[in-house]
């Protein structure tokens, strides 16, 4: 069996296919790619429908990207047990419009029970628009058990 069905590799597959059958991700084009323990990278394309009205990508999209990222980046290293968000601090210093838009995670501090992520927005031209921490609990609810993940870990 090759590295990349087996371990760790094999925990980073099944996270991807998690996040890409979550039920959310139908109203956001992107793509999860867990590239080392502790590190995630999110693409995300923005359009219109992500605008408040004076035409900027929305807060709750930025929230959703960088929320994400750092989620995964953190899961990453938790390969029996979903995370659940308890708290994440924003921090905006540019509008997004229309286009990609790619989220940095990574994985700070924490292994037990509580795990805390950091994650950042770059933009098209290669600026950070946006960056956030989060906070994450192991929950009760097992990873083997979640649409998308069965299956993929061994």
């Amino acid at each position: 069996m090759p590295p990349e069905d087996r371990g760790e590799h094999a925990h980073f597959r099944a996270l991807e296919a998690l996040y890409a059958e979550a039920p959310i991700n139908r109203f956001f084009e992107s793509s999860l790619t867990i590239v080392a323990p502790g590190a995630a990278t999110i693409r995300f394309v923005l359009d219109e429908r992500h605008f408040h009205a004076a035409g900027a990508a929305h807060g709750t999209s930025y929230f959703k990207m960088l929320d994400d990222a750092a989620f995964y980046a953190c899961n990453s290293l938790v390969s029996d047990r979903f995370l659940l968000t308890t708290a994440f601090n924003l921090i905006f210093t540019k509008p997004l419009g229309p286009g990609p838009v790619v989220a940095e995670g990574r994985w700070i501090s924490g292994r037990r029970r509580v795990l805390i992520g950091e994650a950042r927005l770059i933009d098209v031209e290669g600026e950070e628009v946006a960056r956030g921490t989060g906070t994450f609990m192991r929950s009760r609810i097992p990873l083997a058990g979640l649409p998308g993940y069965v299956g993929r870990a061994a």
